[in-house]
């Protein structure tokens, strides 16, 4: 091969290489860009926010609560609705059972009025049936009043009068009958006085009419005269 083949040889070599050369940085170059993009990109994703875009802490912490006060909203709302309903319901039924209760009275009312009246008609049936008797007495006294004697005739009224009071004793009738007692504006009415030395101050002295009293109960008061000095 002649020298100039050589030379040309060498050259056409030389300028391939040089080829290559450039096209190999090229592609390293741009394989390095590559790298240095996808390692950029990478930093971006795990980069925290600066610190003027990071939320602070209330905003963090409503984010992070936001489905708990969701549910927490929610329940008040339901609860006194709820509670509502209870008061209601329990309401109509302390109206229900008030109204029952009413009328339970009102009709314990009725029928106790209508057993003291019952039990006061029996009562006082058994005593005019006991007073009967008596009124037969007076009624045959009063017929032979024109014919018997006066003796007899007061003899009859005495009779009459002491099974009266034998009645009235056994139906719990006491006689207040005070004469010589001291004076008791409890059971006495005084409608006057009389001097008498020989009596204490304020004794009963006479007697215008008995009182009665029935199971510790006054009647009548009795009505007397009262003694001074």
């Amino acid at each position: 091969m002649t020298r100039k083949q050589k030379t040309d040889s060498e050259e056409i070599n030389e300028f391939l290489a040089e080829q290559v050369d450039e096209a190999g940085a090229e592609f390293l170059g741009d394989r390095d860009a590559l790298e240095s993009s996808g390692a950029d990109e990478a930093d971006g994703v795990d980069e925290q926010p600066s610190e003027g875009e990071q939320p602070n802490e209330s905003e963090t912490a409503e984010l992070e609560n936001e489905p708990e006060n969701a549910l927490e909203s929610a329940e008040p709302l339901d609860e006194p609705l709820d509670e509502l309903a209870m008061a209601q319901t329990t309401a109509r039924d302390l109206q229900d059972r008030y109204v029952r209760l009413q009328a339970e009275w009102d009709n314990f009312r009725k029928r106790t009025t209508l057993e003291r009246q019952a039990e006061r008609g029996r009562a006082a049936g058994h005593l005019v049936e006991r007073l009967l008797p008596i009124v037969d007495d007076l009624e045959r006294a009063i017929e032979h009043s024109d014919t018997a004697s006066e003796d007899a005739l007061k003899e009859g009224i005495q009779a009459v009068y002491a099974k009266l009071e034998e009645l009235l004793k056994k139906e719990g009738v006491a006689v207040l009958n005070p004469v010589g007692e001291a004076f008791d504006a409890n059971v006495h009415s005084a409608v006057g006085t009389v001097e008498d030395a020989s009596l204490d101050e304020d004794t009963v002295c006479e007697v215008y009419q008995k009182g009665y009293e029935m199971a510790g109960k006054l009647l009548r008061p009795a009505t007397v005269v009262v003694s001074k000095k």
